[in-house]
């Protein structure tokens, strides 16, 4: 079932605390085939309970405070890039070469925001204009798994469409099926750094947890977002040769700081990070970070009560652990896309996609509720653990889920509501509110997001 019960059960909540939850209902809000609403609400809900229960704990308060899911504060959140204004202007979201594509026997969809991701596409298709139609009629000749191949192979991004059923007789289909939502295994037995009683409004949960941020794109970043809007010190490092994309880290930076840092070229400063850091989030491929000491084990030796919250697209199991991924991609091989084009009637029977990248924006407050929760339960017995979700197995939820629930008496038709302004280093922003929300917690980002990797590599506010 895609509900609260399940997701809140997902990151070890105690079910007794789901009272505390409340939801207003809004009609049209992430309307699609599959439940896309429900898993938001879900993702959302878990987070924010989360959070109150944490901060119940580190305030000494008697009860967990209630909170209040809003379908649309919720809705907006998911779609937070789409809402993002800068000076007016609106983002730039997906590359000309991000899309769907027809081949000879059906349909693929690429990924080449990145400038290094459209020139392994361009050179696995043996395209040397940057132009659609160049890359059009290349496709056009070739069959949807030979681009997949092909272009992985280049270390490029194409995945070929598959239906719901194609998808579950895949092996990686399989791989996905057997895991738990969120996994979560003891690192080690040591006592975890004691974090200070919480006073003051409004209360911030996180309050003094230092976050190590390797994470990019969305799914990772929306999570750290989370907890910085809760009040952790979480600081973002990027390999300086691989720059983020400006209007994503507007989009995702608010609450952090960020900075460049080259692992292979500079690992004293990396480890004095590390030496007080309270919590790591890792968004690469699985084994991508290994080569620099950072598995999740050989970080808490080096650091005993670590946290360690690790996000991957395909999983770190099965044919594809290997495989760079994104929420758009992991929509066309699971069948989602193919679902929701069900709904199109067209002759072409152009593959569909979710109102929001919902997978991203939903496995992230996962994340983020998962790492509160291990906050939480530090407190009692004070071991490190390390926590991991996949975008997959999030899409594995969604579609074998509970059908949409019922429509609300509200309907969801002025996002307006939860959206808001501020200036920034990066210029006058309008961006959306965060729909993690509890009596008595954070209702804004304490700072907006600054230049990317302009800040130093250290610890501090």
């Amino acid at each position: 079932m895609t509900d609260i019960s399940t997701a809140w059960s997902a990151v070890g909540g105690d079910p007794a605390l789901l009272p505390r939850v409340s939801t207003v209902v809004r009609e049209g809000a992430l309307q699609a085939r599959l439940p896309v609403r429900e898993l938001a609400r879900a993702c959302a809900g878990a987070c924010a309970l989360a959070a109150a229960e944490l901060g119940a704990r580190r305030a000494g308060l008697a009860e967990v405070p209630e909170v209040r899911l809003d379908d649309g504060a919720i809705a907006t959140a998911f779609v937070s890039e789409r809402h993002l204004l800068v000076d007016g202007r609106a983002p730039v979201t997906f590359a000309p070469l991000s899309r769907f594509w027809r081949t000879a026997d059906g349909w693929v969809r690429t990924h080449a925001n990145y400038p290094h991701h459209r020139a392994r596409l361009l050179a696995a298709l043996g395209v040397t204009q940057d132009e659609p139609d160049a890359v059009a009629a290349a496709l056009a000749e070739r069959s949807s798994h030979e681009v997949e191949e092909s272009v992985y192979a280049a270390g490029g991004l194409a995945v070929a469409l598959r239906t719901p059923e194609e998808w579950a007789a895949h092996e990686q289909a399989a791989a996905v099926a057997r895991r738990p939502l969120v996994e979560s295994e003891r690192l080690d037995t040591a006592r975890a750094r004691v974090l200070p009683p919480l006073d003051g409004t409004p209360l911030l949960p996180a309050a003094g947890v230092r976050v190590l941020d390797l994470t990019r794109v969305i799914a990772g970043p929306v999570a750290t977002r989370t907890l910085a809007l809760l009040g952790a010190d979480v600081l973002r490092l990027d390999p300086p040769q691989l720059p983020e994309l400006t209007d994503q880290h507007a989009d995702t930076g608010f609450g952090k700081r960020s900075a460049t840092l080259d692992l292979a070229a500079d690992r004293r400063a990396f480890e004095e990070l590390l030496a007080t850091a309270d919590v790591v989030v890792t968004g690469y491929r699985p084994g991508a970070l290994d080569r620099f000491g950072l598995s999740a084990r050989e970080l808490a030796e080096r650091r005993p009560g670590l946290i360690v919250a690790q996000l991957s697209a395909w999983g770190a199991y099965g044919p594809w652990r290997e495989r760079r991924g994104f929420d758009s991609l992991v929509q066309v091989a699971t069948g989602i896309a193919a679902t929701e084009g069900a709904a199109n009637d067209g002759p072409d029977g152009r593959p569909g996609a979710l109102p929001a990248q919902a997978l991203d924006h939903g496995t992230g407050y996962l994340l983020a509720a998962a790492v509160l929760r291990a906050l939480t339960e530090q407190r009692e017995q004070g071991y490190g653990r390390c926590v991991r979700l996949a975008l997959a197995r999030t899409a594995w939820w969604l579609t074998n889920g509970s059908r949409p629930g019922p429509e609300g008496d509200v309907t969801y038709d002025a996002p307006d509501a939860w959206l808001t302004e501020r200036d920034s280093a990066l210029g006058r922003l309008r961006y959306a509110l965060s729909p993690v929300s509890f009596a008595g917690g954070p209702v804004d980002w304490a700072r907006p997001p600054g230049v990317w990797g302009a800040g130093t590599a250290g610890w501090g506010h």
